[in-house]
């Protein structure tokens, strides 16, 4: 079930992305709620908030190493801690979906822009890594209260 999820997340971002390249033009922005949130076709190089710029090689190679990370993880633990294996699962996901980007372009496209708080441009991977790794910290927190009662 859990490369299931993996997967459904690589679909949704290939797929969201395939329609930000094919039906925006790079730089367009579309509000959907103006002054608060739009669709912003922009691409991206470097990591998150566009740290490291260029060294397209060090993802690919970092990227490769923890999608193996997290493969033997969730042959570890499988069923066993069904918190962590979600939270691997879509951090898993989002990994292959950013990775897919950079193996094949270079470069990511992003696309999701809350100019509300002027927030770095994100994609739907962005969005899997990041409330993967805030599951992951939650189960860190939970595990650590019960361990300590």
């Amino acid at each position: 079930m859990y490369y299931l999820i993996a997967a459904a997340i690589v679909a949704l971002d290939q797929w969201t992305k395939n329609l930000v390249v094919t039906r925006m033009e790079l730089g367009q922005s579309i509000p959907l709620i103006p002054d608060v949130f739009h669709l912003t076709s922009h691409r991206n190089m470097g990591a998150a908030f566009g740290i490291l710029q260029n060294q397209r090689w060090l993802f690919v190679i970092i990227t490769i190493a923890v999608v193996i990370g997290i493969l033997v993880s969730l042959v570890r633990i499988g069923k066993r801690q069904p918190r962590v294996s979600l939270a691997l699962s879509l951090v898993l996901g989002g990994a292959i979906g950013n990775f897919i980007d950079r193996v094949s372009t270079g470069q990511v496209v992003d696309f999701l822009d809350f100019t509300l708080i002027n927030f770095p441009i994100f994609n739907v991977a962005d969005m899997a890594i990041t409330f993967g790794v805030a599951l992951l910290l939650l189960d860190v927190l939970l595990e650590g209260r019960r361990k300590a009662e």
